[in-house]
């Protein structure tokens, strides 16, 4: 599932300018992206899989409430950015398949198969719905890997050395037009939404492992709320075997059929429409019109129907994304269906402005300037989840004795006493009968009431009970590879700004 983020639209368009421009020479640039996308992926793994709550979950949690409120507003700024990249690809396909105007096109896009969105309902008997999910986009993946691996077959003979000395770096990295590449690949690759999603998928892993080898009862499992699993913390032995088959999955998945498709898109393009007429406007029409020419015509159509699926795959799976972000950040719960409508029609507004005004062209440079508008955002959302891996608190899982002192805490603050002043009146008798003097008097009493109050719940820990605490927090290695890659991205896109401002990009 979190493959489909590197295999959307966006990825499509940014590889084909690439390949178009810059011929084999940005394939530096996708491999890179690809390690570094793996290496933060298994970073919100990790982290996912320890706690047993989501990037935004822990920011909750850990941060002051502005802060959590300027992360959600970049996480969703994010998630509108990656949409934008669905509609115009969704709509682009329609126009090429079904000869649907873009117009149109951009406005039948708010119409999804929602139904996909059974996969993401969580609780006990998720992960079998999870698993045919992940089987169709299996399917899907290994469609356009065929696709491409035929097409790479068909392309005009090129030296294999040729190509593959474009996987090392070039002084044409340093040129301001192919850096504004270089971010459009880095954002479209390493997807900010994808992190809170891989943080968070790995929850009906953990429990099916935990349920499936008697970890957890009966009553603790109806304890686990639907939904949520905010009861439910895995035990050490699911986290073990989560980090290590997950971390593997993830790794293979990645650098093997996502890299292939990217590096293979870009290829495909740098041997056929680098170096002519066509390279300088290259976009998702002009690939379509090249492979139909170069291969056949049904070759185009596969094409573009690939791109049709991937673009509704990545549509829910942004819109997963979008829930985890809002339930995690603000505790804001609301319908699959809404959520989509409301992020799709943020999406379709500069799409139908677009589409009207300049039409072709400005809807491909507006779905790569919406992928560089990712990598821009990236590091301020990245720098949570390189602080909470490296935060020994955060991932340090305690003994069940403090678990339980724990949960005896929140015991007593729920049913703490309170003191309460009671006001009451009353007439008091003088000494002589006929003479009654009214007195008015405020008796303070003690009274032991129940208030309701906001109180931590304790999480139920599956598993054996540990007699001492265990620590899974980043090394001095991997924190000091987490810090270099953030700066590595934050440098990069200071500089692109610095060139946008100056007219250079």
């Amino acid at each position: 599932m979190v493959s489909v983020a590197y295999m959307d639209p966006g990825n499509y368009s940014t590889d084909v300018s690439a390949g178009a421009q810059f011929e084999f020479k940005l394939l530096f640039v996708i491999l890179l992206s690809s390690v570094i996308a793996v290496f933060l992926q298994n970073l919100a793994i990790k982290l996912g899989t320890v706690t047993g709550r989501d990037l935004a979950q822990i920011s909750r949690d850990e941060f002051p409430r502005w802060l959590n409120l300027l992360l959600y507003l970049l996480a969703e700024a994010a998630i509108i950015c990656t949409d934008i990249a669905e509609v115009i690809g969704t709509a682009v396909a329609l126009n090429i398949l079904l000869r649907i105007p873009l117009i149109a096109g951009v406005v039948i896009t708010i119409v999804d198969v929602l139904v996909i969105l059974l996969a993401h309902r969580p609780g006990k008997n998720s992960m079998r719905v999870i698993r045919m999910f992940e089987y169709g986009i299996t399917l899907l993946v290994f469609g356009v890997v065929v696709c491409f691996a035929v097409e790479l077959s068909r392309i005009p003979s090129v030296p294999v050395g040729h190509v593959f000395k474009g996987f090392l770096p070039s002084s044409t990295l340093t040129r301001s037009d192919a850096l504004y590449a270089s971010c459009g690949i880095l954002g479209a690759t390493v997807m900010p939404h994808s992190l809170y999603l891989g943080s968070s998928i790995v929850k009906p892993r953990l429990l099916d492992y935990d349920v499936k080898n008697g970890n957890v009862d009966k009553e603790l499992l109806e304890e686990i709320e639907d939904g949520y699993y905010d009861n439910y913390r895995p035990s050490v032995t699911a986290i073990n075997w989560c980090m290590k088959f997950s971390v593997i999955e993830l790794s293979f998945s990645l650098m093997t059929f996502a890299m292939f498709v990217n590096a293979a898109i870009l290829v495909v393009a740098g041997a056929t429409i680098y170096g002519t007429d066509m390279a300088a406007d290259a976009d998702l029409y002009t690939i379509h019109d090249t492979l139909s020419k170069l291969l056949s015509a049904g070759a185009g159509t596969v094409f573009m129907l690939a791109l049709l699926l991937s673009g509704q795959s990545a549509g829910i799976i942004c819109t997963i994304a979008g829930q985890i972000v809002s339930e995690g950040y603000l505790n804001w719960t609301i319908k699959p269906w809404m959520r989509r409508l409301i992020t799709r029609m943020v999406a379709i507004i500069p799409c139908l402005i677009v589409a009207g005004a300049v039409g072709r062209k400005g809807l491909n440079q507006t779905l790569n300037a919406s992928q560089v508008a990712l990598s821009i955002l990236l590091p301020f959302l990245v720098a949570p989840l390189v602080y909470f891996t490296c935060k020994q608190s955060v991932m340090t899982i305690p003994p069940a004795s403090v678990e339980q002192a724990q949960a005896e805490a929140y015991a007593d603050v729920a049913n703490s006493a309170v003191v309460v002043p009671v006001t009451s009146t009353r007439a008091q008798a003088g000494e002589n009968n006929d003479e009654e003097v009214g007195v008015t008097t405020t008796i303070a009493t003690t009274t032991t009431t129940t208030q309701p109050q906001t109180v931590p719940e304790f999480r139920f820990r599956a598993g054996k009970p540990l007699t001492e605490a265990v620590s899974y927090h980043n090394n001095w290695f991997t924190a000091a590879l987490a810090i270099a890659v953030w700066l590595f991205i934050a440098v990069l896109n200071v500089y692109l700004i610095v060139s946008i401002g100056m007219g250079r990009s």
